[in-house]
């Protein structure tokens, strides 16, 4: 399996494409959300193949990338006269703000010698990609966010969220996943249609198998009074032509948030997947491609995930 070093953490990543001649494609990107990995992009990146090189990979702790450090590297952004201490350090500090994954992006896009890609991301994942469209809008061709938008601050919520989600995270026994149904159990609260089997089991492992630091750090961040304040800023200034998708039945992020996101910037177009939950993608492919290749004024050549 291909890895590659960001910022002194091994990435997984896998490129998929499909013979070409001698087109160049344009590069698409997807970044999955919290506890996943990018195995659960795979049939929407398959069904894309005939118009775009896709590239999956990773986040930082979660699916088959590290979450510590392996190697003594220096991030790109850490200045050559620093020492070697230094820069050990700045590796050492890596934290589980969304802004560091935006960052982690950058990096390895620099490595793999891309300069202007579109980008799919799917929740959690679609906040760092709105925060990496901002940071570097001249890289970035058009955005899609799926499941993704605002919700406003409740500290007894929030603090209710915080104490449950480090249970869950704590509790993650390895034999939870041999148990007959638990897959089912497990997906009930994300989905509104049924998903493959193999899709519901590899999501239950990602989550069992997700560095413990890298899980219960990204719950702190991503809901957050600071993040509460701050995304709306990032989707009113967005300046990336992007493609806002929610499923109608979503219990994590409802489509109301990310209609009320949407409404803040004239730059995002938004949809809602009917009779979808949280995985609009695998839910209801067949619509869900139709609306990106309409949004990526790509001919409906399949519209069936492989």
């Amino acid at each position: 399996m291909p890895y590659i070093s960001v910022r002194g953490i091994e990435h997984y990543y896998e490129w998929m494409k499909q013979p070409s001649g001698d087109t160049k494609k344009p590069v698409m990107v997807f970044i999955h959300g919290w506890a996943g990995s990018a195995r659960y992009w795979r049939s929407t990146a398959n069904a894309l193949l005939d118009k775009f090189d896709c590239l999956l990979y990773d986040l930082r702790g979660f699916g088959r990338s590290g979450g510590k450090p392996t190697v003594v590297e220096a991030s790109e952004s850490v200045v050559e006269s620093e020492t070697s201490q230094e820069k050990t350090q700045a590796i050492q500090d890596l934290t589980y703000e969304l802004t560091e994954y935006a960052e982690d992006l950058a990096v390895l896009l620099d490595k793999l010698h891309l300069q202007r890609v579109y980008i799919n991301a799917h929740s959690m994942g679609a906040s760092v990609a709105t925060l990496f469209f901002n940071s570097y809008p001249q890289r970035v061709e058009k955005g899609i966010l799926t499941c993704s938008g605002i919700f406003e601050y409740d500290e007894k919520a929030f603090t209710a969220f915080h104490k449950f989600g480090g249970y869950v995270v704590k509790f993650r026994p390895k034999w939870l996943g041999k148990i007959p149904f638990v897959d089912q159990m497990f997906m009930a609260r994300f989905l509104h249609r049924p998903i493959p089997a193999f899709e519901r089991q590899a999501f239950l492992q990602d989550f069992l198998d997700a560095d413990y630091d890298a899980a219960l750090g990204t719950i702190f961040t991503s809901v957050s009074k600071a993040q509460a304040e701050l995304m709306p800023q990032e989707f009113a200034k967005l300046q990336v032509p992007t493609l806002m998708i929610s499923g109608e039945y979503d219990q994590i992020i409802p489509a109301e948030m990310g209609r009320q996101a949407a409404a803040l910037n004239d730059n995002v177009e938004f949809v809602v997947i009917p009779d979808t939950a949280h995985f609009p993608m695998l839910e209801d492919a067949g619509t869900y491609l139709r609306r990106v290749r309409e949004f990526l004024q790509v001919p409906v050549v399949e519209l069936q995930a492989g």
